[in-house]
């Protein structure tokens, strides 16, 4: 038996951890998926992916997170061809400009935030709109279910600070709060609401670039596993807190980091 046999919804799925989600959730027995990118020649890749298991049926979503009508329209779209959305993971996001506050334009600032934190937030807002319509969705074991449950890329800069990232470490503790606050207030209607906490992980994103991916020897130094992590392991997390397995889990911020910040 599925630990996932509703609905699934992840943005920033062209690539990178989003990438990694959907295919687990398809791996896990998830079989319907809606992928949601503004990349479309990436979304097509994570469906060749997704497609390796048989039985998942995928849609996809062209979506530009700057775009409060768009966001609206993806889960408006995903709600009329399955009804419901159960697990919604909003990992759509970009890395920061790398500068002090002020080396830092304003344009720079609202770029950063208005993907990292304001376009997380349409998505959990037009998610959670759904869930709270939806009768709750049975557990693997007979536990009680809830009406969906969201999961919300944040950072483990969210947590703790480092040089040159005002803008961004805001974004990341931006969504910390967000998630704490909507986990208090969407529990009465049994929606659960959590975050995970990434550190250095290995993704198009920061291996791209030789002169970043050297920038970032310094933080995966700091860390007790003095590694990068893996896609696939904050998709582990992912899916474990968006399963009936994490039931009493609400508000969480799960850093999944090697060890950076308690180092």
């Amino acid at each position: 038996m599925t630990l996932f046999p509703g609905v699934a919804l992840i943005t920033g799925a062209a690539s990178g951890i989003g990438r990694a989600t959907a295919v687990s959730f398809s791996r896990e027995g998830c079989i319907k998926v809606a992928i949601c990118d503004r990349d479309v020649s990436g979304l097509e890749e994570t469906v060749r992916l997704m497609k390796r298991e048989l039985g998942v049926e995928v849609e996809v979503v062209s979506v530009d997170m700057l775009v409060e009508s768009q966001v609206e329209e993806m889960v408006a779209k995903v709600v009329a061809r399955w009804g419901r959305i159960d697990y919604a993971v909003n990992a759509a996001g970009i890395i920061g400009n790398n500068a002090r506050s002020t080396s830092t334009t304003p344009a720079q600032f609202d770029l950063i935030n208005n993907i990292n934190y304001r376009g997380c937030w349409l998505s959990s807002r037009a998610e959670l709109a759904q869930m709270i319509t939806q009768e709750p969705l049975g557990s693997h074991d007979g536990r009680p279910g809830v009406r969906g449950s969201v999961v919300n890329i944040a950072s483990q800069l969210g947590v703790v600070g480092r040089p040159d990232a005002p803008a961004y470490c805001a974004s990341k503790a931006a969504v910390i709060g967000m998630t704490k606050c909507d986990a208090i207030d969407y529990s009465k209607d049994r929606i659960r609401v959590n975050c995970v906490c990434p550190g250095v992980i290995a993704t198009p994103m920061t291996e791209g670039d030789a002169e970043f991916r050297k920038a970032l020897e310094p933080a995966i130094d700091i860390a007790p596993m003095r590694r990068m992590g893996t896609a696939q392991e904050v998709a582990d997390a992912c899916l474990f807190l968006c399963s009936s397995k994490a039931s009493f889990v609400q508000g969480h911020a799960l850093v999944v980091d090697g060890g950076y910040v308690i180092n």
